[in-house]
C-alpha cells in the first residue's frame, strides 16, 4: 500500500481520539490524528479529576499529556492546527479528508471531534469556568468538590434534574432555577425533583421563571444575580458554585454537507453496538455521537471500541453491513 495512505485517521485529539490512536498505533496501523486546536479538548479545563479509574486525583492537562505521550510512543502522528473542512468517500473505498492546508487519504476514519457545553453567556461565566473557581457543567464530575456548600443549578432538561438531585447528596443546599414555569424533562424525573424539594427539611429549592444574569466573586464564585422573567424583580443570591445544564453543542459543523447522518441537534448518528456510522469505514466515538454519556471514561471506552472494530472492518469489509446479532465481535472469538 502507498506510504501516503493511512490505515486510520482520527479527527479530534480529545480523550476518545487519543484512546483510539493508542489502540490503533499499538496494533501497528499507520495512524494520524488531526486536531483543530491542541490535544485534550474540554478536559484541559478541568483542574482536578477524581472519577477516572486508576487515579484518585489528576488534573485534566496532566492526564492528556500522559495519553498523548502513550499514543505517540507507539507511533501515532498528531497534527495540530488541522481543521477538517470535508470528508469524502472515494470510489476505491478509501476516504479523503481535507483540511485548509492538506488532503489525507485513509482506509478508516474515526470521528472524535467532541462537543462543547452550551453556555449561558452571562458576565462571570468564563471567568470562573472550572470547578475550583465555582462554575461547572457536570454534576457527576464535580459534585464532591461542593460538599457542605451552597450551589445554584440552571436548566430544565433531564440532565439538569438528574445532576441537581445528585448534587443535593453532597451540597448543603441546592437551588435550581429555570426560565420557564415548568420543566421540559421527562415526567418521572420532574416528579422526583418536586417530591424531593417538598420533603420536610429538604435542602433543595426550585425557582421557576428565573434566570441568572451574572456570576460574581473575587477569585471564586461568591454570588449570582437572579431575575424573575415575569416580574423583572432582581435579587443577589449568595452561593459557592453555579452548575450550568443547558445542553451540549457537538463540534460537527464540518459534516453538514457530507454523507454522514446527523441528528437534528447535530450529533452523529451511529449503530450503538460497534459505533458504525451510515458510511462504511467511518466510525464515531465520544461526546459527538448520539446517545453519548458525556463522561471522560465512556469517551475513552468509545475510542477503544472503534479501534478494535476497525480491525474487523479491515479484515472483511462485508462486516460493515452485517446485522449486529450476526457480527462476530471481540467477545465472540
Amino acid at each position: 500500500m502507498s506510504d501516503n495512505v493511512y490505515d486510520c485517521l482520527i479527527i479530534g485529539a480529545g480523550p476518545a481520539g487519543l484512546a483510539a490512536a493508542l489502540y490503533s498505533a499499538r496494533d501497528r496501523f499507520k495512524t494520524v490524528v488531526l486536531e483543530k486546536f491542541y490535544p485534550g479538548g474540554q478536559i484541559n479545563t478541568t483542574d482536578r479529576i477524581e472519577n477516572y479509574p486508576g487515579y484518585e486525583s489528576i488534573s485534566g492537562p496532566d492526564l492528556v499529556q500522559k495519553m498523548l505521550t502513550q499514543a505517540t510512543n507507539f507511533g501515532a502522528e498528531i497534527k495540530t492546527n488541522s481543521e477538517v473542512k470535508n470528508i469524502e468517500k472515494l470510489p476505491d473505498g478509501n476516504i479523503k479528508v481535507s483540511t485548509s492546508k492538506k488532503e489525507f487519504i485513509s482506509r478508516v476514519v474515526i470521528l472524535t471531534p467532541g462537543s462543547d457545553y452550551r453556555k449561558l453567556g452571562v458576565p462571570g461565566e468564563d471567568e470562573f469556568r472550572n470547578a475550583g473557581a465555582g462554575v461547572s457543567y457536570c454534576g457527576t464530575c464535580d459534585a464532591p468538590f461542593f460538599k457542605g456548600r451552597k450551589v445554584l443549578t440552571v436548566g430544565g432538561g433531564n440532565t439538569a434534574i438528574e445532576d441537581t438531585l445528585h448534587l443535593a447528596k453532597f451540597a448543603d443546599h441546592v437551588t435550581i432555577v429555570h426560565r420557564r414555569d415548568e420543566f421540559r424533562a421527562t415526567k418521572v424525573l420532574v416528579e422526583e425533583l418536586v417530591n424531593y424539594a417538598n420533603k420536610p427539611g429538604s435542602n433543595l429549592d426550585i425557582r421557576y421563571d428565573t434566570v441568572i444574569t451574572s456570576i460574581e466573586g473575587s477569585g471564586k464564585v461568591e454570588r449570582a444575580k437572579l431575575k424573575n422573567v415575569k416580574t423583572n424583580q432582581e435579587e443577589e443570591y449568595l452561593c459557592d458554585g453555579v452548575f450550568i445544564f443547558v445542553g451540549m453543542v457537538p463540534n460537527t459543523g464540518f459534516l453538514k454537507n457530507t454523507e454522514i447522518q446527523l441528528s437534528d441537534a447535530g450529533f452523529i448518528k451511529c449503530e450503538y453496538a460497534y459505533l458504525r456510522t451510515n458510511v462504511p469505514g467511518i466510525f464515531v466515538a465520544g461526546d459527538c455521537r448520539i446517545g453519548a454519556a458525556m463522561q471522560l471514561a465512556t469517551a475513552v471506552g468509545d475510542g477503544v471500541l472503534t479501534a478494535i472494530m476497525m480491525k474487523q472492518y479491515l479484515r472483511d469489509k462485508s462486516w460493515w453491513n452485517a446485522p449486529v446479532a450476526d457480527v462476530l465481535g471481540p467477545g465472540g472469538r
